[in-house]
C-alpha cells in the first residue's frame, strides 16, 4: 500500500488524533520556514540570538525592529489557512476528536475554525507589558514600531516563547498525544525539544507527513515525504 494510501486509512479509522504541526504547514500560506532551506537559518541571520529572553531583556527597542521583520509583520494580517489547516478543522466536523498542538505563532488554526489547539510556543497576535502584565492586541503591536505600554510606557513583551523561554501547555500536550489513537506530526523538521519528544510518548499509531526526511523518520509507522496540500487534496479525494 502507497504511504498516502496508509494514511488515509489511518485518518479514517482514528477517533482521536493528536497532530503536531510545524513551520511547513505554513508556507502554503506564504509564511517563511525559518529552518528549511533557503529560511532565516540558511542566510545566516542569529535568529536563537535575536528571538532569546537575554536579547529581549538587554536590547529591546532592537528586539522588535527584529521581531517584527522576522515575523513579516507588515503583512501578518493577509495570511490565510490553507488547506493543510481546513483539512485538520474538517476532521473535527466529521467527528473526530482532534488536538493540535502546533509550533507555530500565526494562529492559522484558530482562524481555520479548530476548536482544540495547544499554541506551545505562543502566539503573535498578542503581547503584554512586564510590569502590569497588561495584554495587547494585534492592532495595538502594528501601530508602534515599538510597541509600548499605554498605562506606563514600559517597552511591551510578545507572547511568543522567546528561546530561553518555557514552553507553554506542555503537560497537556504529551497527554493528548500519550491518548489519541493517531499521532500525526505534520510540516516539522522533529528538531526542537522538548516537543520533539511527544511521538514518543504515542501509544497508537503514529505518522509522518513532511517535504523532507527528517532524523526521526524510523520512529513512524507511515511517513509521507511530499507537499501538504497536495497530500491532504489526495486524501479528500479517496475519503
Amino acid at each position: 500500500m502507497h504511504s498516502t494510501e496508509q494514511l488515509t486509512e489511518a485518518l479514517y479509522q482514528a477517533k482521536s488524533i493528536a497532530v503536531l504541526t510545524g513551520a511547513g504547514i505554513s508556507t502554503a500560506s506564504g509564511i517563511p520556514d525559518f529552518r528549511s532551506r533557503g529560511g532565516l537559518y540558511d542566510q545566516k541571520l542569529d535568529v536563537e540570538t535575536i528571538l532569546s529572553e537575554t536579547y529581549y531583556h538587554r536590547h529591546p527597542k532592537t528586539f522588535w525592529t527584529y521581531f517584527k521583520t522576522i515575523f513579516h509583520f507588515q503583512a501578518i494580517q493577509q495570511y490565510e489557512p490553507n488547506l493543510g489547516h481546513l483539512f485538520l478543522h474538517e476532521l473535527e466536523q466529521a467527528g473526530k476528536e482532534v488536538t493540535i498542538i502546533t509550533q507555530n505563532v500565526d494562529g492559522l488554526h484558530s482562524k481555520a475554525g479548530s476548536s482544540r489547539i495547544l499554541d506551545v510556543h505562543g502566539s503573535i497576535h498578542t503581547a503584554y507589558c512586564p510590569k502590569c502584565r497588561t495584554a495587547y492586541g494585534l492592532e495595538h503591536l502594528i501601530s508602534e514600531d515599538v510597541p509600548r505600554c499605554a498605562k506606563d510606557g514600559f517597552i511591551l513583551k510578545p507572547d511568543v516563547v522567546l528561546f530561553e523561554g518555557m514552553v507553554k501547555h506542555l503537560e497537556e500536550a504529551f497527554d493528548a498525544a500519550a491518548k489519541a489513537d493517531l499521532f500525526l506530526a505534520i510540516g516539522t523538521s522533529l528538531k526542537v525539544y522538548p516537543v520533539k519528544e511527544l511521538p514518543r510518548y504515542s501509544k497508537g499509531r503514529r505518522a509522518l507527513l513532511n517535504r523532507e526526511a527528517t532524523e526521526m523518520d524510523g520512529l513512524f509507522d507511515i511517513v509521507v515525504h511530499g507537499d501538504i496540500v497536495e497530500t491532504f487534496r489526495t486524501v479528500q479525494a479517496s475519503w
